[in-house]
């Protein structure tokens, strides 16, 4: 069939696009259940479950409850779980001291998951917010200053306690100067040197983090965190706080939020000799949840566009509220 007009071209990029095998062949960033970390929420007690409105599909879980989940999670592939606890007011305090309660919440939850499944990676939070009546990460001084070498001591015992119920890694959130470091040491000094640090090296002080809070009731009573947490405005300045991190012992670094900031994502990757992980945070989840419940994305494949975007940017690890969908959508496509 003759055409009435035919460019004279060499290069035709879409020969590469022409079927799907062949974009099978050229695809450049594959994304896998392995590469996803699936954060869930806890609470004392037992039998029990709480929607969080905020989050649409995420709750607050007893940890029997949650057990049922992994066994679903395991299933499907998903085998790196990091539980957030939601603390009872009456046990928060200034310095947060029921975060390295050897018989607390996230202890516990630890124990019965490595119990029940000791394939399973648990990955737990050291910060100190959802024990700390003022909401920070940090111990505040009468003053309102965040204290830096008094947190971090509480810092270790947190996860000295954590590595000791059987926590894979530690992933201390706080931002404080000098704790990768400490912790490393602390965790060394009682024998625990298989336990690994996942430092949350780049994490900004982000608008995208309420439905979290909400979900822990652990926003900041007075203040901000933007002492501590990085200014959305740098970039560069992620890549001094990767570089003291892998420096002092951390195994794996993290960029927080993931999906408005993958141009820090991909400098930290291009730079990092660590292992680099994203978190997909509470905002981005409930924006994309909104969207497709309203009828104005098709949930189906944002979620998977959105982890890909991640995943392309450089993240080897993905930390998402997504993880145990994205599984199933991943095995529909199979």
């Amino acid at each position: 069939m003759n055409h009435p007009f035919s460019l004279d071209l060499t290069q035709r990029p879409r020969r590469n696009r022409k079927s799907a095998t062949v974009r099978d062949l050229v695809r450049e960033t594959e994304l896998s259940v392995k590469d996803l970390v699936y954060p869930v929420f806890i609470m004392e007690g037992s039998q029990r479950e709480e929607q969080i409105p905020s989050m649409p599909g995420m709750t607050r879980k007893t940890v029997d409850v949650l057990l049922k989940e992994i066994e679903e999670c395991v299933a499907l592939g998903v085998k790196a779980i990091a539980p957030f606890p939601s603390i009872a007011e009456e046990k928060k305090d200034r310095t947060g001291s029921e975060s390295f309660n050897p018989d607390g919440l996230v202890p516990t939850c630890v124990r019965a998951i490595k119990e029940k499944f000791p394939e399973v990676v648990v990955m737990t939070d050291v910060a100190l917010d959802p024990f700390n009546i003022d909401g920070h990460d940090g111990i505040v001084s009468p003053m309102g200053e965040i204290l830096n070498d008094e947190t971090v001591e509480v810092l270790c015992k947190m996860a000295v306690c954590h590595a000791k119920a059987g926590a894979d890694f530690v992933c201390p959130s706080d931002m404080m100067d000098g704790r990768i470091g400490a912790i490393r040491a602390a965790l060394d000094a009682e024998g625990l040197t298989n336990t690994s640090i996942m430092a949350y090296s780049a994490k900004y002080a982000s608008a995208f983090y309420g439905p979290f809070r909400d979900a822990l009731d652990s926003a900041p009573k007075a203040g901000d965190k933007k002492t501590y947490q990085m200014d959305p405005a740098n970039r560069k300045e992620a890549i001094r706080e990767v570089a003291l991190d892998i420096e002092e012992g951390a195994d794996m670094v993290m960029v927080k939020p993931a999906c408005y900031y993958l141009d820090v994502l991909r400098e930290v990757a291009d730079f990092s000799e660590v292992p680099v992980a994203a978190y997909q945070v509470s905002g981005e989840y409930a924006m994309l949840c909104a969207a497709a419940q309203n009828g104005w994305l098709d949930r189906r494949r944002v979620v998977l566009e959105s982890l890909m975007g991640i995943k392309r940017a450089g993240a080897k690890i993905i930390w998402t509220y997504f993880a145990k969908e994205a599984a199933k959508l991943l095995q529909e496509e199979k």
